[in-house]
């Protein structure tokens, strides 16, 4: 028995085109955006912008109120231990560091964190404005040099 072997025929142009997926019409809204044409700047408008200069934001100086020096006594409202008790409360402490937003205190006893963590070097930063630091008007005090006389 002879098997006949056959073969389909072969396929017009439009049958060898892919098939197209069916996607949803996009939806049109009624207003068309339009491009709007940037007007073009001149050299002469760039150099008036480097001549004038750039505009910053700077922040204000801080006031009399938030002027730090080290040495300065001031009190901070900060979890710190008391006869033994670990309270929330205003100590003193003396400034050991400024800069332009930050000031760093020290204290004599141990101060803790808000989360609950002892600082080790007893030393906490605060911003320049913050509301948990108040100067005590007491300055550093004046180191009493000995006098020594001219025999």
């Amino acid at each position: 028995m002879a098997t006949k072997i056959t073969t389909k025929p072969k396929s017009s142009s439009k049958a060898a085109e892919k098939p197209k997926k069916a996607t949803k019409p996009a939806a049109r809204s009624k207003s068309t955006r339009t491009a709007k044409a940037r007007p073009s700047r001149s050299a002469s408008d760039w150099a008036a912008k480097v001549r004038s200069g750039p505009t910053f934001a700077y922040m204000r100086a801080p006031g009399l109120e938030h002027a730090f020096e080290v040495g300065d006594t001031v009190e901070v409202f900060c979890d710190h231990e008391k006869n033994g008790d670990r309270i929330r409360g205003w100590i003193k402490g003396i400034v050991v560091q400024v800069d332009n937003k930050m000031v760093a205190v020290q204290f004599r006893s141990n101060v803790f964190l808000t989360d609950g963590w002892m600082v080790p070097d007893r030393i906490l930063w605060y911003p320049l404005t913050s509301d948990q630091i108040r100067s005590t008007g007491a300055k550093k005090a004046a180191v009493k040099k000995d006098f020594i006389p001219d025999y």
